[in-house]
Order: C-alpha cells, then structure tokens, then sequence
C-alpha cells in the first residue's frame, strides 16, 4: 500500500511541475506579447510578480539594445530587479504621469475586473495603475474566469484596525485569513498587513469594491474595477488580447 501510495505522490509531483512549468512558459510568451505597447521615451509602469518580473527581466535587455525609458516600480522588489538590469528607476517626485503600465493579475472575468495583491504589492499597484494612460495586464491560461471569486481578495489593512475590518469583512460573507510568510506575520512595503479573504463567487465586484473602499481601516483592496485596458492571456504558445469596453 505504501509504494503505490509513494507512486501516487510521485505521479501528482510530475504533473504539477509540468503544469507550473507550462503556465511559466505561458507568461512568458504573454510578457514578450507585451513589448510592443512600449515605445522610445515613455515613462513605464512596472508591476510586480512572477509574471511582471518577466517583463522586466525583457525591458531590461531591451534596454541595453538601446531602448530609453523611465520606470517607475509597484514594489522594492522590482525596483532592485529594474535596476540590477540598468532600467533608470525614477519616482512620483520626479513625473506624475505614466504612459503603460505592464503588470499580472491572478484573477480576471469578462468585464476586465481583477483581483490583484496575491504577491502583497496592491497597494502600489493600484496607485501606479490610476496614473497609466493605459494598464496592460499579462497572464497564464490558469487567471481567466467567468465570475471572480476562485482567488482570495487582498486587503491591506492598518494593523489598528485590523480586528474591526476582519469582522466587518466576515459579515459580508467572507472567510478571512491574516497573511502569512516565513511563520509571521506578513509587512508590505507601507508597513500594513494583509487579510486574505475568500468570499467565493462576486457576482458584482464593482459593488464590493465600493464597500470595501468605504470601510475605515482598509488601506487599499485588490479589487481593480474598469482600470485594466487591455489583457494578454497566453494558451499553449499562442496569445489572445482582450480589450475592455469602454
């Protein structure tokens, strides 16, 4: 029993690695679909993640070919990542303006709705989105559903708060979890901490998102309503772009 038990466990491990490895190349394949949005001159939104560290990795040898750009990064990861690749990494100090930014998702629906924040940059993200003349979202075949709700929704919250809006959070029917890493409490860039909620199938995320952002002691959620211009989902090689309607 023990050794078809072990073959079981062998056979799940392959299949999962060969799906993980297929979904890193579908991003990839998305990322480089990406390129063609930035131009000579542009000040670029930079996301964060496994699939935006794609693109930033291909930014940064487009650069040493001589592409000039100013970036602007949604977390100290990417920016040490940017500028490890000799990407000039600037700040809202200096332009307040960003013509693309380029970033992933771990959820969409057909409206271009998101659920962002699975990796604790939300917060950034979403400030970098509402200054980009346009957002174009990179993704694997695994992120596209036809309702939101598979993935948990990230709130960033002020640690002061945090009892109350997990409460308030649990009474709209979410299951609620505090984030996690490395056995303790997980800190985001600003210093918040993350809730972790599930509250399966929305329906209506623009109306979620309106009462998430009404509750004192939410920093910022990841729910991005009407923001993403443009998806790109890569299947296998090839890449489908989805456009939002306006």
């Amino acid at each position: 029993m023990a050794l078809v038990d072990d073959q079981k466990g062998a056979k799940v491990g392959r299949l999962f690695r060969a799906t993980s490895m297929a979904h890193d190349l579908e991003k990839e394949a998305a990322a480089r679909a990406s390129m063609r949005f930035v131009s000579d001159g542009q000040v670029v939104g930079l996301g964060s993640g496994s699939t935006a560290a794609h693109v930033v990795e291909l930014l940064g040898e487009r650069v040493r070919a001589g592409l000039k750009i100013l970036g602007i990064p949604t977390s100290n990861h990417t920016k040490e990542l940017a500028a490890s690749l000799g990407i000039r990494v600037v700040t809202f100090d200096e332009v307040q303006e960003i013509d693309v930014t380029i970033d992933g998702a771990d959820e969409f629906d057909p409206q271009l709705s998101l659920i962002k924040g699975g990796g604790g940059a939300l917060l950034h993200e979403k400030v970098v989105a509402s200054a980009s003349r346009q957002l174009v979202i990179v993704t694997d075949s695994s992120k596209q559903a036809s309702v939101l709700g598979s993935f948990p929704v990230p709130i960033e919250v002020i640690a002061f708060a945090q009892p109350l809006v997990k409460k308030k959070v649990e009474a709209l029917g979410a299951s609620v979890t505090l984030r996690q890493s490395h056995g303790a409490t997980f800190v985001t860039d600003e210093g918040h901490h993350i809730l972790d909620c599930s509250f399966g199938r929305i329906p209506d995320p623009p109306a979620l998102a309106r009462k998430l952002s009404d509750m004192p002691g939410i920093v910022e959620h990841g729910l991005f309503i009407g923001m993403a211009s443009v998806v790109l989902i890569a299947k296998g090689s090839e890449v489908t772009e989805l456009l939002r309607d306006r």
